[in-house]
């Protein structure tokens, strides 16, 4: 049933995103060699972006590895990978002011963000009943040679991948508007100038490409199923 269609379409975001992910460590690369003209690290920007914005009950936090940093709204912790957290340059403070930007969103009780929330859960049960999915298929089509109907089977793959679909296109005004936030804090703070703040912007611009490829490739997997759905009811 998972023919060469979805292969190729696998294949090829699989590509794109190794593309652009090298792009996005490589922009980051270089601009964590220009820095910031106050000396700030990532923690010290993001703590003066929360404070600016009157949230005084969010953390800023080290975390390990690279580009791990994230907010996240049960904890109220702003997490920064190590090399953002002490880093003082563009690279860092970018960073940091887009994850507090997520904060900014959720202290302002931004419509987006409490959908893209609402929906982490129901996508996180969609991704397990996907696993469970493949997992019945690849060991029916070993040892009992089917398990489950096709047609049921599409079906829970167009629900899945369409819950898939929606969250990755809700993630994205999320993310630019975080980035949006972040780029008019940094230039109104004086944090960046004239000098280095197109290199911040640029920084926050691959980062949001990831976002669109994903959305993206979950669009194309989602009009795979579907059209082999409807393609068996004709």
């Amino acid at each position: 049933m998972i023919g060469t269609g979805y292969i190729i379409i696998f294949a090829a975001f699989a590509i794109v995103s190794m593309i652009v992910g090298n792009q996005l460590k490589s922009r980051f690369s270089k601009y964590s060699k220009i820095p910031v003209n106050n000396g700030m690290s990532g923690k010290d920007v993001a703590e003066k972006m929360l404070h600016d914005n009157g949230i005084n009950d969010v953390r800023v936090i080290p975390t390990s590895g690279q580009l791990s940093d994230h907010y996240n709204p049960a904890t109220k912790t702003v997490a920064l990978s190590k090399n953002v957290y002490y880093g003082q340059n563009v690279s860092a403070a970018a960073v940091a002011a887009h994850e507090c930007g997520h904060a900014v969103q959720h202290a302002n009780a931004y419509p987006v963000l409490q959908l893209r929330s609402a929906l982490v859960p129901i996508q996180n049960v969609s991704a397990q009943i996907l696993n469970i999915v493949f997992g019945l298929m690849f060991f029916g089509a070993i040892f009992f040679g089917s398990i489950l109907p096709v047609d049921l089977a599409l079906i829970i793959f167009v629900i899945c991948y369409g819950i898939f679909t929606l969250f990755a296109f809700v993630t994205l005004p999320v993310e630019i508007d975080a980035s949006k936030r972040a780029l008019g804090w940094l230039g109104n703070s004086g944090v960046t100038n004239y000098s280095n703040h197109s290199e911040a912007k640029d920084a926050l611009k691959w980062a949001a490409y990831t976002y669109v490829v994903a959305a993206i490739a979950s669009l194309a997997t989602f009009l795979y199923f579907l059209l082999m759905l409807l393609g068996r009811r004709n």
